[in-house]
């Protein structure tokens, strides 16, 4: 039986709202199985009274820190210190830290020093440091409007459709998407493949997304609208896509990409248009 990641899930409540909670416990489960679920503030304070029923709801265990400093946030040394305790004191594999705030970045990267994966989660306005620091980021603000649109589609009853072919027939804007910029996730994608690819010019789709990953941490197709790297890639248009079938499981299919002449092109104007979840 493969090895299921054991998580603790530490949220900075005085930094993030308690309408994501939905969207972290989704993204933490679907990592691995969580341990511990923690979270951090000053809950006599009448701004916290909106998480009260959602740390009942799910079971996630409060932790008191009383502001002895007027504007600062009381919450960041107790969440970090307790997340040292059990750095130390259990057998965990990752953490996932929730917080917008810059203050995580030494944590995050102490952390990955004592070899544990760590996944983190804010919003737009997270700073650089703190993202670059982890080892996966994701933008909550972006998931939790996915969610709501997929949960506004399914109410609305339309006629079945996939979700990667309605994004891709979306018309986007030129907002600046969360994280590095297309052209940047595009230039990355021709280096990463020139370098990785075997002799006929092929990359597997898995070693590419994951040396894309690594490469920029807050990656993920869902800042663009995709639900899945595949259909992604093929938006692009830079990438010729040769999809096998495993001859052992015929359900299973690999993909593997090729780039096109045309990729070396830099004019703007053969890229497509998919910046930002924001639609006309």
């Amino acid at each position: 039986m493969e090895h299921e990641m054991k998580l603790a899930v530490v949220i900075d409540a005085e930094n993030i709202s308690n309408k994501y909670i939905d969207v972290i416990l989704s993204e933490a489960n679907n990592l691995g199985d969580v341990i511990y679920k923690r979270i951090y503030g000053n809950w006599t304070t009448p701004q916290m009274s909106s998480w009260r029923n959602t740390i009942l709801d799910n079971a996630i265990q409060p932790v008191q820190q009383y502001s002895n400093t007027i504007r600062k946030n009381s919450s960041d040394s107790a969440l970090i210190i307790d997340t040292m305790d059990l750095l130390y004191q259990s057998n965990l594999d990752g953490f996932c830290i929730v917080s917008s705030d810059s203050d995580f970045t030494r944590l995050a990267s102490r952390l990955r020093e004592s070899q544990k994966y760590v996944l983190g989660m804010g919003e737009s306005k997270t700073p650089r440091s703190f993202i670059s620091a982890c080892n996966k980021f994701l933008y909550l603000d972006v998931l939790l409007e996915e969610a709501e649109e997929n949960e506004a589609e399914d109410a609305a009853s339309k006629p079945a459709a996939s979700n990667d072919t309605a994004a891709s027939s979306r018309t986007y804007t030129y907002e600046k998407t969360p994280g590095k910029d297309f052209f940047t996730i595009k230039q990355a994608l021709i280096k990463l493949t020139e370098e990785n690819s075997d002799d006929n010019g092929w990359i597997f789709s898995g070693t590419l997304g994951n040396l894309l990953s690594k490469q920029f941490s807050d990656f993920d197709v869902r800042n663009f609208g995709y639900k899945k790297f595949v259909p992604f890639i093929e938006s692009l248009r830079i990438f010729d896509v040769n999809t096998i079938t495993d001859d052992k499981n015929k359900t299973v299919k690999h993909n593997y990409f090729k780039l096109k002449p045309s990729a070396y092109q830099t004019d703007k104007r053969s890229m497509p248009h998919i910046f930002h979840k924001h639609y006309r």
